[in-house]
């Protein structure tokens, strides 16, 4: 499993948030700043996490972005999934994943405890873990 650069910028993107609400909107250009991404990919960026109802948003001169909920009810894999989608190691793991080799492969139960440790790892953190 390999985390693309928009999971990773996912997660910079929820901590600036975090650490910069004061309970006003925070532009778009802001955050593309201090982030150091541009403002297109931010966009595609901030649309999934918009979609998935992380974000509120707002529009006209005083619009941009915050959070919908306080940073410690955001877990990471929340965050993960919500850019990435499934992060399970191996294709057999994923809903739609089809293994008719299931119940006599010798590497299953390793690759399912791979996942739960994945799973119980980035589960376990929140975006007020990464901010502290």
């Amino acid at each position: 499993m390999k985390i693309s650069t928009k999971g990773r910028y996912a997660l910079r993107i929820m901590i600036d948030l975090a650490i910069n609400n004061d309970g006003r909107f925070i532009p778009l250009k802001d955050i593309a700043k201090r982030q150091e991404i541009s403002n297109k990919y931010l966009e595609q960026i901030i649309s999934l996490l918009n979609k998935v109802g992380f974000l509120e948003s707002s529009r006209g001169y005083t619009g941009g972005y915050r959070l919908m909920k306080n940073p410690s009810e955001y877990s990471v894999g929340d965050i993960l999934r919500a850019t990435e989608g499934e992060l399970a190691p191996i294709y057999c793991l994923t809903e739609q994943g089809v293994c008719n080799r299931k119940q006599d492969c010798k590497t299953y139960s390793f690759w399912k405890g791979l996942d739960n440790v994945i799973s119980d790892y980035i589960n376990g953190k929140t975006l007020e873990d990464l901010i502290k």
